[in-house]
């Protein structure tokens, strides 16, 4: 089963309680939560998280699996895939990994290969929330899914080394305060050019918190290689997209490989 996380929502009832009223729903949902996961691990062997929201990229973790293998599973970012291929990914992994313990190479039909990493304990830390609270303890160990080059995009980060803002920045938001002037659950819908490493050259806020950031040609882009991203993620891996925060709502900017920003006629962005 794939679980998304969402912000438990409360309703105050009397302003003086607010607290109290909080702590018991929050509490009701942990208790829901992992019964859940309980029932999900004895099903299947595992229970399977997808976060998302915010400035932080998607990633999701398994539960369970430590029972069987001795470690929890974690993607990272790999925003190439959609919520269907992450639960396909996660799964078909988890088979293998039962069947064959010393298995070095993961092959999902149509989906890619790909391979294990040992993840720090520091990551490992900030991510698998859901694990530490639900068997209690200080320290599980993790692997990190890694695809293959073709399927690779920028918020992947390599998670065998410790955490670090300044060599994984993408991900800074995990730990840091969010400091520019826009929301920080601001998105950028993308194409896969950009996601894969090259320079966005065109963009274009069309909404107060939503801007199109592409590499080469947005009308050229087919609807495949579109992707939606925090905003956060394409800031921090460019910090020469700074930019587009200040366009006004309908405006935009290009520039070429090798030059900088200039205004985007409106009758251009249409």
């Amino acid at each position: 089963m794939l679980l998304t996380v969402h912000p438990v929502a409360t309703t105050v009832i009397r302003p003086r309680s607010n607290k109290l009223i909080e702590a018991m729903v929050n509490e009701a949902q942990r208790k829901l939560a992992l019964a859940d996961i309980r029932e999900n691990i004895a099903r299947s062997g595992l229970h399977i998280y997808l976060v998302s929201g915010g400035a932080t990229p998607r990633f999701a973790y398994t539960i369970g699996l430590s029972e069987s293998i001795g470690a929890e599973l974690i993607l990272a970012g790999a925003i190439f895939y959609m919520k269907d291929d992450v639960r396909k990914i996660v799964n078909g992994i988890a088979a293998q990994l039962k069947a064959d313990r010393g298995r070095e190479v993961f092959e999902i039909t149509g989906l890619g290969s790909f391979v294990l990493r040992r993840a720090s304990s520091s990551w490992a830390a900030e991510f698998m929330l859901g694990a530490f609270d639900y068997y209690q303890k200080r320290e599980i160990p993790a692997l990190q899914i890694v695809p293959d080059t073709a399927h690779w995009t920028i918020d992947v980060p390599d998670m065998a080394a410790p955490w670090s803002a300044t060599r994984e920045p993408i991900w800074r938001w995990q730990r840091e305060a969010w400091t520019y002037p826009v929301s920080k659950e601001a998105t950028a819908t993308t194409n896969l050019a950009a996601l894969h490493g090259e320079r966005v050259t065109e963009a274009v806020r069309w909404e107060e918190d939503n801007w199109e950031l592409f590499a080469g040609a947005g009308p050229d882009v087919s609807k495949d290689e579109l992707r939606i991203v925090p905003l956060g993620t394409l800031l921090a891996a460019d910090p020469s997209l700074v930019a587009v925060i200040n366009l006004e709502v309908g405006a935009g900017l290009w520039r070429d490989d090798i030059s900088e920003w200039h205004p985007w006629a409106r009758n251009r962005a249409k």
